[in-house]
């Protein structure tokens, strides 16, 4: 998708999201242009506005499933904003990024409080049984892992490019490490439509992935 297409997409969903709410439409604009801003700084890679457009397109699919839509998707726009791959802590920097953003903006502080536990949620993608919200949010962060092999292998490339500060024999290992704890969950996906469609999929590529990966350990 060429990237000013993406761009007035993006902006068009931005305003569909925030228009329940009484927002200063300059205000909604600034908070915009930092979002473009964060999730195009260097060293990204995956986490992109690509990656925002992923996962709200996613969302759209199983808002079914959603008690709080709203929330869901400005987590979804917050959930990456602070990125980066030598620290630990992204995602509660993400959480108080959003609840400045958000706060600025107005957004009522119930909604802001549940974009913070559905940011915090992304950390170990683990969702409580009846947090449906949280499963949304996550099934969407994740239908990357479902998509055929080619997309999937740009992913997968990418996320390297994102860890190339860290040794081959090293990355292998953590990359093999995460994979495997995906493979070893009872289900990947928790919503009963991701679970159908995208399962069986996501298990083939991150198979797939760990094959390359140990070969790539064998002839290093």
């Amino acid at each position: 998708m060429p990237t000013e297409n993406l761009m007035d997409i993006l902006l068009w969903r931005w305003q569909q999201t925030l228009q329940s709410f009484s927002i200063d439409q300059v205000a909604a604009d600034w908070a915009f242009n930092d979002l473009v801003e964060a999730y195009s700084s260097f060293g990204r890679y995956y986490h992109t506005l690509k990656h925002i457009h992923h996962v709200l397109s996613t969302i759209e699919t199983l808002e079914g499933y959603t008690q709080d839509l709203i929330s869901v998707q400005l987590a979804a726009w917050l959930h990456d904003i602070v990125y980066d791959t030598q620290a630990q802590d992204n995602e509660e920097r993400s959480a108080e990024y959003a609840y400045e953003l958000l706060s600025n903006l107005k957004i009522p502080l119930n909604n802001i409080i549940t974009v913070n536990r559905l940011i915090l949620n992304t950390k170990k993608h683990q969702s409580a049984a009846d947090d449906f919200d949280s499963q949304v949010l996550l099934d969407a962060d994740l239908a990357i892992l479902s998509v055929d092999s080619s997309q999937y292998q740009e992913y997968a490339n990418a996320i390297r490019q994102e860890y190339a500060w860290v040794p081959e024999a090293k990355y292998i290992a953590g990359r093999k490490q995460i994979l495997e704890r995906f493979l070893q969950r009872q289900r990947i996906y928790f919503t009963p439509l991701m679970f159908e469609v995208a399962e069986v999929s996501a298990r083939a590529n991150l198979k797939a992935e760990i094959q390359l990966l140990n070969e790539q350990e064998t002839h290093g």
